[in-house]
């Protein structure tokens, strides 16, 4: 049996904005609505769901990225005036070269953790 996750919901103030903002830093195609949802795709057929409430409880969501697309992110996230950390906890600023590859932690418009990288963690043995 093959498990894969299909979807989460993305706690959000503006779910349009939110998803926009997701989908135009990593170069992903727009997103869409789907009933209540404003639908992003990323690969292997899962969605993140932008749903509104009120007071959105902060997440942390990380997306697996090709070194090519890295450094191609964080231009974005530059150009948006969005600074990137090397940890999770926002104290060293710039990226990281954990497990042999790239990562950089920065926040969403709704106050989430997003995370990209481009090694698994304990892929570099």
């Amino acid at each position: 049996m093959s498990i894969a996750l299909n979807h989460t919901i993305v706690e959000s103030r503006d779910p349009d904005g939110g998803a926009a903002f997701l989908a135009e830093v990593l170069g992903l195609p727009a997103p869409y609505h789907f009933g209540p949802f404003t639908v992003v795709e990323v690969d292997h057929g899962t969605s993140l769901d932008f749903m509104a409430v009120d007071a959105p409880h902060p997440q942390h969501y990380a997306f697996l990225v090709g070194d090519d697309e890295f450094p191609v992110i964080v231009d974005r996230l530059r150009g948006r005036g969005v600074a990137t950390w090397a940890d999770p906890g926002h104290r060293r600023p710039g990226r990281n070269t954990n497990d042999g590859g790239q990562g950089a932690y920065f926040d969403s418009p709704e106050g989430h953790n997003l995370e990209i990288l481009t090694r698994p963690y304990g892929s570099g043995g």
